[in-house]
């Protein structure tokens, strides 16, 4: 009974209060905060390469992909929700290891793709030579522009995703169980 302080099993906490709306919002708040530091590091002069901007596809699907899933288990749609979660969860998970693929690049551990290290093909004349020099400015994908406590924004990437991997995967196993 309330008097007692013991919740009967069949009550329900509100959506607010269970652990999958904690999780997922969690994962909701860091993916922000993340995508938000990222385009501060830009405005900064620190210039994505192109798997930068490949990196932050997770963000631009993950955070209205974890609001949705946040709305459906406000609204008593858990299953939907779950599915949500665990699809969101996937994304950061191959974001992470996209993270992990180009700051390996940067400490020269494997190479980095061809399109983000300089090494297009080289001009067959003087005037093909010209024209890429006037339309190409290459952002290299091998070369940490900034390292932060020792990690390129890459490494913190890889991290940061892979939390919210955690977090999504959290909200989307507690979303599944039965109550």
């Amino acid at each position: 009974t309330r008097e007692s302080g013991v919740i009967p099993m069949a009550m329900e906490l509100p959506a607010s209060r269970s652990i999958a709306y904690q999780a997922g919002s969690f994962a909701l708040f860091l993916a922000a905060a993340a995508i938000l530091g990222a385009w501060g590091f830009e405005y900064a002069g620190y210039p994505p390469c192109h798997l930068c901007l490949i990196q932050r596809w997770a963000y631009y699907a993950g955070i209205p992909a974890l609001f949705v899933a946040l709305a459906l288990l406000s609204g008593g749609n858990r299953r939907a929700a779950m599915w949500l979660f665990a699809l969101t969860a996937l994304a950061f998970l191959a974001n992470s290891g996209l993270g992990v693929y180009q700051a390996g690049a940067e400490w020269k551990f494997w190479p980095g793709p061809d399109t983000c290290t300089g090494t297009q093909a080289m001009a067959t004349s003087a005037g093909d030579l010209l024209k890429q020099l006037e339309t190409v400015t290459v952002i290299r994908c091998d070369e940490a522009a900034i390292r932060i406590f020792g990690l390129s924004l890459a490494g913190w990437n890889a991290i940061v995703s892979l939390v919210i991997f955690a977090a999504a995967l959290r909200a989307a196993l507690a979303a599944g169980e039965r109550h």
